[in-house]
């Protein structure tokens, strides 16, 4: 302690000497010995001390605040505590009593501890690089299934469609496949599909004679009521759900109407594999898919229901075709803890990225995630549905909130209390860098088997404008106790105090694989890149292994590709906090 209190007041009498000396002008600089200033004290060319930086400009005069434009000041630490450690030694034995050689040690030690732990962060960042660096290459994206056929698949008439997977409120998704193979194409003629030639009506499966092939893809039929027949009208007004389509899926004879938009346009969202993907976009005119005339009569052209209010022509999504929803395999399994915690982590690396590219989805609920369980039954999440997402670089995530008119987003249920309670005004801006986290807090809930509190009726449904923390029901026993407390964090009223969702999926990776070595109470930069190091090595070996495609493997590359030290030191002391506290 006396060591410590020592110190203190070296720097504090140290500060005060820096200030008292520096603020001299002329030539002599130093303490007992004239020096010329140079390089390393970070003047600028044809500066002289006590020169103004400019017409106009204050005089150098040292205060209590320094501003930034003083250049002796952004020296480093390590050149200032070497430069005091060295005039103390070198200076003249009579030049100086004890007391203030004894002070100039003091401040140079000082300095010297606050180096060290610099020169820690330092090597633990440049690890960290080396480490992202790695493993970005081993991250690229799945391939593109139409790939071979890349500048194919921009028309509806190259599609064979089967049975509606699903429908929401904005369009209707269907299986599909590309006939390739012989067999196909019969199929394909027998019900009009073949290249040249328009669906009109498809019939019932039954009245099919050949079996259907596997379709690995899916498509999606945006319901077009008011953007016009003309495929720029139609891009422009549909073009969040084009944020997430690859550079190819817009290079077809219709998204080439997508290069044209202005600078200021939605963002393309880089590929990431917990976001979907849209492989094609193009626009055609609307057919009478199977099970349409029950469906959604109301949104078809009047040339195929009288009553219907749809325009001639829409926008076609095609992707992946995926098992389920999340929330359609919550009602058949229930994970276990240690699954449903990968399970929230693919979410939060999901809009971790998202965030980082100025994306903000606005409408996360379990029927806008999918589903595909790999080869052990673990599920892989990817998010999807990007129709009411805020992807404009104008304004990034700060939507100016100037009248009620505005659009929030969709999903009022899931809808974070910072956007659910803002009010409009001349100046008043809805910040959307933590709303999609506390969503996926919202539907822990779902994942970990309970339901979720902001749904349904009753005393026990909560609402985001009024909700009070203390009201969030616990989640079972079994949770580890680091998960629960991130969960309640993730739901904070205050978004300040909210985690994001890099330094949230830091802490799961982190809780999972952690385990003791980072369980530590006093964390040391060095400890940390040593465990990252032993997971890298871990993670390249099971990679090449047949352990490639395990979910958990896949995971430790993503938390590997996207590491940063200062995020990862936020969530490991936030962890190291919370197992203190227990």
């Amino acid at each position: 302690m006396a060591v410590r209190q020592a110190l203190g007041r070296g720097l504090q009498l140290g500060r005060a000497l820096l200030l008292r000396f520096t603020a001299k002008p002329g030539p002599t600089y130093g303490w007992g010995r004239p020096e010329r200033p140079g390089p390393a004290a970070g003047w600028g060319r044809g500066e002289r001390p006590g020169q103004a930086a400019g017409p106009g400009a204050e005089p150098r005069r040292l205060g209590l605040g320094l501003p930034g434009r003083y250049r002796f000041f952004r020296q480093s630490v390590a050149g200032l505590a070497a430069r005091l450690q060295r005039q103390f030694v070198g200076r003249p034995r009579g030049g100086a009593g004890p007391c203030g050689r004894a002070v100039f040690l003091a401040f140079g030690l000082g300095l010297g501890l606050i180096e060290e732990k610099q020169a820690e962060g330092r090597r633990a960042a440049s690890a960290c690089e080396e480490i992202q660096a790695v493993f970005t290459q081993k991250n690229k994206p799945l391939p593109d299934p139409l790939d071979a056929r890349r500048w194919q698949g921009f028309r509806l008439e190259e599609y064979l469609i089967g049975k509606s997977i699903g429908k929401g409120c904005s369009a209707a998704v269907y299986e599909a496949t590309m006939p390739v193979l012989p067999q196909n194409q019969q199929v394909a003629g027998s019900i009009g599909l073949l290249p040249g030639r328009g669906p009109e009506i498809i019939p019932r499966e039954e009245e099919q004679a050949p079996p259907a092939p596997a379709f690995p893809l899916a498509i999606k039929m945006m319901w077009n009521i008011s953007a016009g027949s003309s495929s720029e009208a139609i891009f422009s007004t549909m073009s969040q759900e084009l944020v997430p389509a690859s550079r190819v899926a817009l290079a077809g004879e219709y998204g080439a109407v997508a290069h044209r938009r202005s600078k200021g346009g939605p963002k393309q969202l880089a590929a990431h594999p917990n976001v979907i993907r849209v492989f094609r976009a193009f626009t055609s005119s609307v057919p009478l898919l199977p099970g349409a005339l029950l469906d959604y009569p109301d949104v078809l052209p009047p040339r195929l229901h009288p009553e219907g209010l749809g325009h001639g022509r829409t926008l076609f999504l095609v992707m992946k075709n995926y098992s389920c929803t999340l929330r359609q395999y919550l009602r058949g399994n229930s994970p276990s803890p240690r699954l449903a915690t990968v399970m929230t982590l693919q979410l939060l690396e999901g809009v971790a990225h998202l965030v980082q590219q100025g994306v903000a989805h606005r409408d996360l609920k379990s029927d806008n995630v999918l589903v595909e369980p790999d080869a052990d039954g673990c599920p892989w999440l990817v998010i999807t549905d990007f129709g009411c997402c805020l992807a404009d670089e104008r304004v990034g995530l700060q939507l100016p909130f100037t009248s009620w008119y505005v659009d929030r987003g969709g999903n009022g249920c899931l809808m974070a209390p910072e956007v659910s309670t803002a009010c409009p005004g001349p100046r008043a801006v809805i910040d959307y860098s933590k709303a999609d986290a506390w969503a996926v807090g919202a539907l822990a809930y779902e994942i970990f088997g309970l339901p979720n509190p902001f749904y349904g009726q009753g005393r026990a449904h909560l609402e985001s404008r009024s909700y009070q923390e203390a009201q969030l029901p616990a989640l079972p026993e079994s949770v580890p106790p680091e998960v629960r407390q991130l969960v309640r964090s993730l739901l904070q009223r205050d978004a300040s105090k909210r985690p994001s969702a890099r330094v949230a999926a830091n802490l799961l990776h982190l809780s999972l694989w952690g385990e003791r070595t980072l369980a530590l109470k006093d964390l040391k930069p060095d400890k940390m890149i040593g465990w990252l190091l032993q997971q890298s090595a871990a993670t390249l070996l099971a990679n090449r292994l047949a352990e490639k495609n395990c979910v958990e493997t896949r995971m430790k590359m993503l938390f590997l590709a996207n590491l940063e030290y200062e995020a990862l030191s936020q969530a490991a002391l936030l962890l190291c906090s919370w197992r203190a506290a227990l």
